[in-house]
């Protein structure tokens, strides 16, 4: 069983009769039907999706230097009983996020000037950039990608029905969410870009993300020293979460 699933993993591209054979030449007699249900069990896709991801994947960490990643999410305004959608870009390789702009009409004419926000936000490092991640929405029509392909950035659409395949954008939407706006009254859209604003700060240069070895995107303070006894804490959102920085002398 073990056997199985190591083959199955380590080559993608082996549907339940290649693998058969390959056990066989070590030895090792089992039906395709066998293998199938093995691969069930250990919860190992057939090869076709197996090999998609497994590529798309690859394909990702090769590129996460020059990898841009882009989605909505949505927020339900209290007071106004609106549904607000939020347009951000995360910077793959160092987790540096652009909130780009809210709205009530997420329609193509207004996810394209998005694009043109971004590339202002970028300017001289839209050279940097090669690929952007983006799902299969209505609202990227064709002249959002035509403006991202102006300065020679390609939009790779993520395989139909697999949100998993733009995993850094939905990452950050999670984490939004939990540290900040499914614990917040969002009375309006206004009430939502500064909370969206400020939060975007602190994840942006105050907090530490796990797969920068707890470091933030773009630090905007110094490491302090380790016999620095004298701390401040600095609260956000109204407390809800909270910096730690040294306190001045």
């Amino acid at each position: 069983m073990a056997l199985i699933g190591r083959m199955a993993r380590e080559n993608a591209g082996r549907g339940y009769r290649r693998i058969q054979g390959e056990l066989l030449t070590l030895g090792h007699r089992a039906a395709a039907s066998t293998v199938r249900r093995v691969l069930k069990r250990l919860r190992i896709p057939p090869t076709p999706k197996r090999d998609t991801d497994t590529s798309w994947r690859r394909f990702l960490r090769a590129q996460a230097a020059s990898m841009l990643a882009c989605d909505f999410f949505h927020v339900d305004c209290t007071l106004t009983l609106k549904r607000v959608y939020v347009f951000f870009v995360i910077e793959v390789a160092t987790r540096y996020v652009h909130i780009l702009g809210t709205t009530t009409n997420s329609n193509g004419l207004w996810t394209t000037q998005q694009a043109r926000n971004l590339l202002m936000d970028l300017d001289d490092r839209a050279d940097d950039f090669r690929f952007l991640i983006r799902d299969r929405a209505g609202q990227f029509t064709a002249s959002f990608d035509a403006v991202l392909s102006g300065e020679g950035i390609q939009a790779m659409k993520i395989p139909p029905r697999y949100p998993r395949a733009n995993a850094y954008a939905e990452r950050f939407v999670g984490t939004v969410r939990r540290e900040a706006i499914d614990r917040l009254l969002i009375i309006n859209e206004h009430h939502l870009r500064t909370v969206l604003n400020r939060y975007a700060v602190h994840d942006n240069h105050r907090r530490p993300h796990q797969a920068r070895q707890l470091t933030p995107p773009r630090p905007d303070h110094p490491t302090a020293e380790p016999d620095c006894t004298s701390i401040r804490r600095r609260p956000v959102l109204g407390g809800l979460i909270n910096e730690y920085e040294p306190a001045a002398a």
